[in-house]
């Protein structure tokens, strides 16, 4: 079986490319093209890879089994979208296992930036093996999954934004409201730069002014933290166009268009939260043309928009 050390070791120095076809299901891919000019080096700054299970099995801890979908279905996607850079994410479901995610990068290339899920056991050594590979972040994920611990949340932020002080990677967070309200000084304070995953957590049904909007948005104004403006359906009830989601988007944008970054989510996994654990969940089927289209009403003006595509990105992740 292929161990993460192991693997961390062999994906940097040679690519682990030309898997069977019929080992994947199919992820969607946009249906609608793209209605405006997308700049130069633009970037989906949240994606994930799920490796085929015999290669890069998951844990049997996991919080749901994803299907398969390899690197060559998410550069179709770009390619649809006229995307050039990526940053693939570890997802839940590979703990801190970032095989999947590191084959993923090494697949695309140096257009890829990565952001791993790491632990307690996780040595300095990974981690430096990563950042040669372009991981450039950690993810935490607290609170996202409607069980809020603040205190947890905030001992979890500090042990990790303080490890990554040194490598001055920057901590992503998939959280709710909640947990931004309860470490909000930690942020303010922190030593590395905050990213906060899919809206902060909002949801569009409770409106602006939901408890720890505020907050959010006192975070992106003072330049304190990033937000991913990604995965519109998960903070939305009204698809396929998210018209619920266009007040929040326009909000964190007008605090502060220098700290928002966009992405995909692809490929859209329905982690939903009845399943068990081992079932195989289907992929949602999102249309990301569609979705990407969404940006123009959200950001009309083309030079904000390049900052969200652009020019955050390469500050955030080092292109």
């Amino acid at each position: 079986m292929l161990t993460r050390r192991n693997f961390l070791t062999g994906v940097i120095a040679t690519g682990i490319l030309g898997r069977s076809r019929s080992s994947f299901a199919k992820a969607s891919q946009p249906a609608t093209p793209v209605n405006f000019d997308i700049p130069t080096h633009a970037c989906d700054c949240h994606t994930h890879i799920f490796g085929d299970p015999k290669e890069f099995p998951l844990p049997s801890a996991r919080p749901y089994t994803p299907e398969a979908t390899p690197p060559e279905e998410m550069s179709a996607l770009h390619r649809a979208l006229h995307m050039e850079r990526v940053v693939i994410v570890t997802p839940s479901a590979y703990g801190a296992d970032n095989s999947a995610t590191l084959y993923g990068m090494k697949a695309r290339g140096a257009s890829a930036r990565g952001v791993a899920v790491i632990d307690e056991k996780t040595p300095e050594s990974d981690l430096d093996a990563m950042n040669r590979a372009g991981v450039r972040g950690i993810r935490i994920i607290s609170g996202a999954g409607g069980q809020v611990d603040p205190a947890a949340a905030r001992q979890r932020f500090q042990t990790y934004a303080e490890r990554m002080k040194s490598r001055n990677w920057n901590v992503q967070m998939y959280t709710s409201l909640e947990v931004i309200s309860a470490i909000k000084d930690l942020v303010q304070t922190s030593p590395v730069p905050v990213v906060f995953d899919h809206f902060g957590g909002a949801q569009a049904a409770l409106g602006l002014q939901q408890p720890g909007f505020a907050d959010l948005l006192d975070l992106v104004r003072s330049g304190k933290a990033y937000v991913k403006i990604s995965g519109a359906y998960r903070a939305s009830t009204q698809g396929p166009d998210y018209p619920d989601v266009v007040p929040f988007a326009k909000a964190l944008i007008a605090a502060n268009a220098h700290r928002i970054v966009w992405g995909t989510d692809w490929p859209h996994p329905n982690a939903t939260a009845s399943a068990k654990p081992t079932d195989l969940l289907q992929l949602f089927q999102i249309d990301d043309g569609r979705l990407l289209n969404q940006l123009a009403v959200w950001a009309p003006d083309p030079a904000i928009r390049k900052k969200i595509l652009v020019d955050n990105p390469i500050r955030l992740y080092g292109f």
